[in-house]
């Protein structure tokens, strides 16, 4: 092979190897989240603001460790002068965005424009989105009988636990929360197990359990009664409803206490059907070990499903998420079209002549 063919050659492989590397000339921002988990959630909402000018970098908080969480997170953003890079935080809510400015972490979460939050308390929380429930089944089982109609079911737990929630935030504002903790809460609005073919019983023993302890928090703290109604519409004006509970409770709570003993038994009764069904077509025993060798192939656990779930990119409160993202851009455009007009100020200072 001739010196100028090889030159040429390499000059094309080089060209071919640059065309696949991703483009730098775009000015990165670099998100940092809690876990491996987020990485994904916060990709599908990142993706809608890239351009041609900008992009986005999705890490880990620690960049000498494993060390995750959102005090990690957060400390990068506390630290960005130092770091010198454009950067934010994607975080989960939690309580801090209910707690407005009881503390540091609050104040934080609520007024930085380069701390992004989910407002709902996790990205579980919109994993987990009523309306998305029924295609994350549809996808485990690949059966798509509607057997309970989710959003009624996960709108008539949220008006059962509605009422101790308030109570819960209550305790947390006024230094209260020793009495009654989060994870008491979660305690009392946990489901076991839920009968799938009479779910009012599962919410009857709900508002059971909610009662007993809204009767013990009033005689204890009678002096809630003065502002617990003020709290309530408080709450109600930051776009937290009776019906939508369900998303500012721990996330957690929400995904492996509330949803996944709701719908796993849903999808171990699907895939039965399913599998019943290919048995009663099948013209042959072979056939019906394929058949059936290639559906339980196909399915998936539910709980991965529901943590690869998107869908709730048209969730309502998403839209308050996409607004602080949307701010912090045209902050940051803002401050990158005024770079050059600061570059250029000293040229227009009139200095003294040299004597």
């Amino acid at each position: 092979m001739s010196k100028r063919l090889t030159q040429n050659l390499n000059s094309a492989y080089i060209e071919a190897a640059n065309r696949l590397r991703p483009s730098r000339e775009r000015r990165r921002i670099v998100a940092y989240v809690e876990s491996f988990d987020d990485i994904a959630f916060w990709r599908a909402i990142l993706d809608d603001f890239e351009d041609a000018t900008r992009y986005f970098e999705i890490k880990l908080p620690s960049r000498d460790s494993l060390g995750k969480g959102k005090r990690q997170a957060l400390l990068n953003i506390l630290n960005a002068d130092q770091l010198g890079e454009a950067m934010i935080a994607c975080v989960d809510a939690d309580y801090d965005y209910l707690l407005r400015d009881a503390t540091e972490t609050s104040r934080l979460i609520n007024h930085s424009p380069y701390v992004i939050h989910t407002f709902v308390y996790a990205i579980e929380s919109f994993q987990c989105w009523a309306p998305s429930l029924h295609r994350a089944v549809v996808t485990a089982t690949l059966n798509d009988r509607a057997i309970l109609d989710y959003e009624v079911f996960m709108r008539e737990y949220s008006q059962a636990i509605w009422p101790l929630f308030v109570w819960n935030i209550w305790c947390y504002r006024h230094d209260k929360y020793h009495h009654f903790t989060m994870m008491d809460f979660c305690g009392f609005i946990s489901f076991r197990s839920v009968n799938t073919a009479h779910p009012e019983e599962s919410l009857a023993q709900l508002r059971r359990r909610v009662n007993q302890k809204m009767a013990w928090l009033q005689h204890h703290f009678p002096e809630a009664k003065k502002d617990y109604g003020t709290l309530k519409q408080e709450l109600k004006d930051m776009g937290i409803t009776p019906d939508t509970t369900y998303l500012y409770i721990q996330g957690h709570t929400l995904f492996e206490n509330v949803v996944m003993p709701l719908l796993e038994p849903i999808c171990a009764q699907l895939r039965k059907e399913r599998e019943r069904e290919i048995k009663a077509l099948a013209m042959h025993a072979k056939q019906r070990q394929c058949e059936l060798s290639s559906y339980q192939h196909s399915v998936l656990p539910i709980d991965l499903v529901l943590k690869k779930n998107t869908a709730f990119r048209t969730a309502p409160q998403m839209d308050w998420v996409k607004g602080k993202i949307e701010t912090l851009l045209q902050l940051e455009s803002e401050k990158n079209e005024a770079k050059p007009a600061e570059a250029a100020a000293p040229t227009n200072v009139q200095h003294e002549p040299i004597k």
